[in-house]
Parts: C-alpha cells; sequence; structure tokens
C-alpha cells in the first residue's frame, strides 16, 4: 500500500478508510477505541514514529465517522453490531493492507478487540500493544462508579443515577458533573477539537452506554480473564496514571500475561498518548525496539 489514504472495500460490499504513514520495516496497525471512535485518536503516532523505522497504518471501523455508515436501525443490519464482526474486520483490514508479523495496538475498545484479536489471530502478530484497556468489563464498570464517588459528594453521586435512570442525559448539571470527570479521567490535556461531532454515537450507545461512565451496553459481561495466559506474543500493557482503567487490574495482567510490561503514563488519562505523548511514545518504541532486536523480557 502507497503513503496515504485508501478506502479499503471490504467483502460485505461496504468501505472502511485506511490511511498508512511512513515508510519501515516495522508495521504497526492501530485499531481505535469508541466503539464508534475514529483513527484521528493516532494522529500523533506518525510524527513521532515515522523516523524510526515505523509504519503506521489506521484505519474506521464499518460505522465509523470517515467510513461507511450502514443505518443500524434496520433489522437487517443489526448482526454488524457485534463483537465477532468487529473481530473479523480486523482480520479482513489486515489481509487487504498486506500485514503479517507486525504489531498491533488497540486504545480501550481497540486493545478489548486486540486482546481478542491475539486470541485467536496470534500468530500474525509480534508484538501486541493494550492501550488502557483491562481484560474484562466487570471490574471496569466497578471503579468508574467508584471514581465519581471519590470526585462528588453523595447528593451529586445520587442526582447522576437519577439522570441515568430516567435516561435524560442532555441535563445540564449533570453534564458539568460529567465534563469534571473527562477532565480528569479521560483526556486531561485535550487538543482542538473538530467543530462538528465524530464520534459514531448510534455504535458507541449500543455497546457501551451514554459516557464512559455509564456501561449498559452489550459489552456488559465481556471478559477475558481466564484466557489471557493464552498470549504468548510480547505484550506492552499501557495505562494513564489518571486512567479510566483500574491498575490493579492492569497489574494483575501485568502477572497472568507471561511476556509482557506494564508502563504507566505520568499525569496522563485514559487517552495519556494525547496528555504525555514524550512519555507515552519513549515507552512504545523502547518496547517496539527490544522486540526488533531480541531482547525483550530479558532484562
Amino acid at each position: 500500500m502507497k503513503q496515504g489514504t485508501k478506502l479499503l472495500e471490504l467483502d460485505n460490499g461496504y468501505h472502511l478508510f485506511t490511511r498508512k504513514e511512513g515508510e519501515g520495516p516495522v508495521k504497526m496497525l492501530c485499531v481505535h477505541g469508541g466503539p464508534g471512535g475514529n483513527h484521528e485518536e493516532f494522529e500523533n503516532f506518525a510524527q513521532n514514529l515515522n523516523d524510526k523505522g515505523v509504519e503506521v497504518y489506521t484505519y474506521d471501523q464499518l460505522g465509523s465517522f470517515y467510513s461507511d455508515q450502514p443505518d443500524f436501525s434496520l433489522e437487517e443490519n443489526k448482526h454488524y453490531l457485534t463483537l465477532d464482526y468487529y473481530l473479523e474486520e480486523l482480520e479482513e483490514v489486515r489481509k487487504k493492507l498486506g500485514l503479517d508479523n507486525f504489531y498491533l495496538v488497540g486504545h480501550s475498545w481497540g486493545g478489548l478487540l486486540a486482546q481478542e484479536y491475539a486470541l485467536k489471530y496470534g500468530e500474525h502478530l509480534k508484538g501486541l500493544v493494550v492501550f488502557s484497556m483491562i481484560d474484562n468489563i466487570e471490574e471496569y464498570t466497578t471503579h468508574i462508579n467508584k471514581l465519581r464517588e471519590e470526585m462528588f459528594n453523595s447528593l451529586e453521586v445520587q442526582y447522576m443515577k437519577d439522570v441515568e435512570e430516567a435516561e435524560n442525559f442532555d441535563d445540564p448539571m449533570y453534564q458539568e458533573l460529567l465534563k469534571k470527570l473527562y477532565a480528569k479521567y479521560v483526556t486531561r490535556h485535550p487538543k482542538v477539537s473538530h467543530m462538528v461531532n465524530t464520534m459514531a454515537t448510534d455504535v458507541y450507545n449500543y455497546f457501551q452506554g451514554n459516557n464512559e461512565f455509564v456501561m449498559v451496553g452489550t459489552l456488559n459481561g465481556w471478559s477475558v480473564r481466564d484466557k489471557l495466559a493464552n498470549v504468548k506474543v510480547p505484550t506492552l500493557l499501557t495505562f494513564g496514571e489518571f486512567d479510566t482503567m483500574p491498575l490493579d487490574v492492569a497489574r494483575r495482567m501485568k502477572d497472568t500475561l507471561p511476556n509482557s510490561r506494564l508502563v504507566l503514563t505520568p499525569d496522563g488519562g485514559h487517552c495519556h498518548n494525547e496528555d504525555n505523548p514524550e512519555a507515552f511514545f519513549k515507552s512504545l518504541y523502547k518496547f517496539v525496539s527490544e522486540v526488533e532486536d531480541g531482547t525483550f523480557g530479558k532484562e
């Protein structure tokens, strides 16, 4: 694939946005979060890695802003809104991009897909980067509820719960409280964003719920905790110091995975590649370079 943007046609007839940046022996495919996010969260990957011989590949999953967006309200399109679909879509993207022996980076929901991919298609991987995602949803849900109980008083917490029960998410006070949570735990140092919302909210709401602190979608109950030890590929677990994900679970994952390293990005939230890019990319490239020269895991 040449440099730049390409619309990839899937076997189902839909088209996905893909981009390749950089030239070099190291191939890295990045899987965005959400669900319903897009490749733009990886925009600083190429500028930090291209001079180090890393080719960065990104794509927008089906339904995301720059790819085809089926009408998911139609019953015949509901089968696309499954974890299995997006896992197989990832494998089809890999094949059509001609990637093998590559590094897979998955952020948040993308990190969930990356773990599933490593379990099913790990023979294609040279390295795995699980970026702000744990191995199950239950402990994430418990943790995000704990975070808001620590930040707000009991009346504010109850107010949020009442709004969520009524599904009145546009409530102004609720939105103000949510902004405070996002500012501490999601993106601590946000960059300038679009004037229009590029989140595919129908996809996000179906799998997750209304926001990062509400987990009522179909991902509820997901877990690979009992399978994680089967991932043998070199793995970097990278989390922010102030992540929405529970760091005690990240530490347990490090102990479970036989060939892994855990790194916490200082002053970083859930999107710590944006919050502290210097620290994030230093640890990411250290991982890649050590896997490349065969020294990873030998310290």
